[in-house]
């Protein structure tokens, strides 16, 4: 009877997945045990050593789906935020299209900050004003926070401007998404998204952001992610978001022990930092809310920043919850037709993202900048292992000191040098 169990379960798989406000506890360097060793896995998932892993660890334990899942998480989420790709049928659904009176009242709105002569960390509701776009634009903040969880608005003249006033009109519009800026890369609360491995070599990158590559599902770090299309790639690069709580509910139903693997600490990698590692879980409920938080190579690595050797590996548990995930992400995605002057706007606590591998010519050169925001009057409780974190995205960096860079370089993040959010 195991064995058959085990082969209802392969099936199913091969089916449906297609194949105290502390902070997070720091570890010192330590020699990773000779009998602990990291998985077979890579930064880029492989759909056979998945489903193969998948295999061999329900046939060593054919009692995995029956595992309970972890104290007060729900068995199902109920929510506008559960849903896939195929459920939207016209990007009307999602994008709203700026009309001219609303393109001038943003253009009047740059004017008005211009003339204030203050930093650009100024940049608010207040002195960014937009008298008729504002309570839309709260209306669909509202619906990153209590409705689908994402929305694009389409579209700003980004060739009628220089570089500096498309940032000013970016930061401008999303102070009325959001009236709070995080800190990327201190003290910068911009970023800049742009295969960079023609100007930086490509040993001292870790992180796709500035690659032409593939970026698989993750999210970033924050409320609310934003990204401002200056420039589209030539070919690919297609923005892809996905449900966490679709993909949630799907593996509490089959899987509840990959639920109860992702909500248990895991060793984040500090790349050589102090501390060399953290310990914190991957999904939380908290506040009767569904939150994931993670990004796939802090646990396999990428280019420059391989997967540091000596602090303890992740699991085959935890290798198998990470393919998991991901390739549900990928079973349930919506692709969003993001044109340039586009301003995309994601709940990041319950939607992850991915983008296409694309190609760049000296014509067309994919270009977005990044926000991350969070919206004090709508924002989730934070779950009391992320908010020492938030601290330091959201109030360590005062109006006068956030700097928005104008050019694009690799964030210290991605060099390993930069501040830990893990």
């Amino acid at each position: 009877m195991a064995a058959v169990a085990v082969q209802q379960i392969t099936d199913h798989f091969r089916d449906t997945l297609s194949l105290s406000s502390a902070a997070p506890e720091p570890h010192e360097n330590t020699t990773a045990s000779a009998s602990a060793q990291q998985p077979d896995i890579q930064y880029h998932p492989n759909e056979a050593k998945w489903k193969a892993r998948t295999a061999r660890r329900l046939a060593e334990n054919p009692s995995l789906p029956q595992t309970p899942l972890p104290e007060g998480f729900p068995a199902k989420v109920d929510s506008p935020l559960v849903w896939q790709g195929s459920d939207w049928k016209d990007e009307k659904e999602w994008v709203y299209e700026l009309n001219a009176d609303q393109l001038k009242e943003i253009d009047d709105a740059l004017k008005h900050f211009r003339d204030l002569d203050k930093p650009l960390g100024h940049i608010s509701t207040s002195t960014f004003p937009l008298p008729t776009l504002a309570p839309i634009l709260s209306d669909l903040s509202r619906e990153l926070h209590t409705g689908r969880g994402f929305f694009v608005l389409r579209t700003i003249p980004v060739s009628s401007y220089t570089r500096e006033e498309n940032v000013i009109i970016y930061a401008g519009v999303s102070s009325h998404v959001g009236n709070l800026r995080a800190v990327q890369d201190s003290p910068a609360v911009l970023a800049h998204i742009k295969d960079l491995t023609q100007t930086d070599f490509a040993k001292t990158i870790g992180g796709p952001a500035y690659t032409t590559d593939k970026q698989v599902f993750h999210t970033d770090i924050g409320d609310i992610i934003s990204l401002f299309a200056l420039e589209t790639a030539a070919e690919g690069g297609i923005s892809r978001i996905s449900s966490t709580w679709k993909a949630y509910n799907e593996l509490a139903e089959t899987r509840p022990d990959l639920i109860k693997t992702l909500s248990e600490p895991w060793p984040w990698d500090g790349f050589g930092g102090n501390p060399a590692y953290t310990l914190r879980p991957l999904l939380y409920y908290h506040d009767s809310k569904v939150i994931i938080q993670y990004a796939r190579r802090l646990f396999t690595g990428f280019l420059a920043l391989p997967r540091s050797t000596d602090i303890p590996p992740i699991t085959e548990a935890q290798a198998e919850a990470l393919d998991a995930i991901h390739f549900l992400g990928e079973k349930y995605n919506l692709g969003l037709n993001f044109q340039k002057g586009d301003i995309q706007y994601i709940n990041n606590l319950a939607i992850f993202h991915a983008r296409d591998g694309f190609t760049d010519t000296p014509e067309k050169t994919r270009h977005l900048l990044r926000l991350w925001l969070r919206n004090e009057d709508l924002a989730w409780k934070i779950p009391p292992e992320l908010e020492h974190n938030w601290k330091k995205l959201y109030y360590t960096t005062p109006h006068d000191e956030q700097v928005f860079p104008l050019e694009a370089a690799v964030d210290k993040g991605a060099k390993g040098t930069g501040d830990s959010y893990n």
